[in-house]
């Protein structure tokens, strides 16, 4: 059977789906899900989904959804296009060639991936050599106004079965909120997650930090404060986890060159799809690194596609991906994504992801269409 595929035509959706409550972290709030959509059709008439998915307004990093918009329809989608017969395992290769959207690369070859795993009725994880099983899921809890909001909202996610918890903080919410949440939930995998808020000179905050049994602390300094995080990461116990940091194989290289970190959250849309992402977990665990899978966080399409990389033996902590109905009003795939009592994520069935795209739903919450064939 052929490695190649041949796309007659592309149609990007931008769809806004609103979220169940605002988000915060340490550098802004979001209410919405802003994502671009990406619908590929080959010469055989199959169809294949992807999700380009950065939060509005640079929220946690460069891109943003009108940045990926004009990537693919000025760049991506014209490449693929004009390449004919597509290989899925070497396209990502093509788009390395392209100026910098890993958001934008992240879709394209998400719904490239996701058309020719239909086409070979097979699923992703299976494309990937990767052993299927149960996903097990973590939750990321944003910054309140009151610690016991805080509170509650640890006691009702470590009641739905979530395996670990990870909270934002930022300068003046740190210690103190930590410190209640350990002493009321003393045995609960439990880590933070700074978005880059803090410089070396806050070692003291990380110090009393350190003192709660955290299994990481999340990028505490910014994302080109390599060297730095080598240092402060000599100060403390806590192992420190790379996320805005680890957004390339060159800056993994970095990380690793400095003992910056011992943990790399793996962001399938920031490091620009799949392959980057299966290429720089085998890159960190010859480092002797522990990985795991983030979320920006994306819609269905996006997170189904992450859950099959997350099923990968070599991932060590909780994903980041949860169910469905924790972030949005709505989904835009059938079934929803949800997580059982246990804190695991079952993937279905089937070819491609399992799940399938609503395109009702994608219908109901869109607000912009763009059209591209041959």
């Amino acid at each position: 059977m052929s490695d190649w595929i041949a796309v007659k035509s592309v149609v990007l959706h931008r769809v806004r789906v609103p979220f169940v409550e605002p988000f915060r972290i340490s550098n802004g709030v979001v209410a919405e899900k802003d994502a671009i959509l990406i619908e590929v059709a080959t010469d055989e008439g199959m169809v294949g989904w992807g999700e380009a998915s950065p939060m509005s307004g640079s929220f946690y990093s460069a891109a943003t959804p009108d940045s990926s918009w004009t990537a693919l329809r000025e760049r991506n989608v014209p490449a693929l296009l004009s390449a004919g017969q597509v290989n899925p395992a070497t396209f990502f290769e093509v788009l390395r060639e392209q100026p910098a959207d890993p958001f934008a690369k992240a879709g394209i070859e998400g719904a490239l991936w996701d058309a020719y795993a239909n086409s070979r009725q097979r699923a992703l994880c299976e494309l990937f050599g990767i052993e299927r099983r149960p996903v097990p899921s973590g939750v990321a809890i944003g910054i309140f106004e009151t610690i016991d909001e805080l509170i509650e909202r640890v006691r009702r996610y470590v009641s739905e079965g979530y395996q670990r918890v990870k909270i934002k903080i930022q300068p003046g919410w740190d210690v103190e909120p930590i410190a209640a949440v350990r002493a009321r939930f003393p045995h609960l995998p439990l880590m933070v997650d700074a978005n880059a808020a803090y410089k070396i000179d806050d070692l003291h905050v990380f110090r009393d930090l350190d003192r709660f049994d955290l299994l990481m602390i999340e990028q505490p300094l910014a994302a080109n404060a390599i060297e730095e995080a080598g240092e402060l990461q000599t100060h403390l116990s806590t192992p420190l986890c790379a996320d805005e940091s680890a957004e390339s194989l060159t800056a993994l290289d970095q990380l690793i060159k400095h003992k910056a970190v011992r943990v790399i959250n793996i962001k399938v849309q920031r490091v620009g799809g799949l392959s980057e992402a299966l290429l720089m977990l085998k890159r960190a665990c010859a480092a002797g690194l522990r990985c795991w899978v983030g979320t920006m966080p994306e819609l269905g399409i996006a997170s189904a596609q992450a859950l099959h990389l997350a099923m990968h033996s070599a991932f060590s902590f909780p994903t980041d991906i949860e169910a469905s109905s924790r972030w949005y009003i709505d989904e835009v795939i059938e079934p929803a994504i949800t997580i059982d009592q246990g804190g695991f994520i079952r993937v279905p069935d089937g070819s491609g992801t399992g799940f399938k795209v609503a395109r009702e739903k994608v219908e109901r919450y869109t607000t912009a269409v763009e059209r591209f064939s041959l």
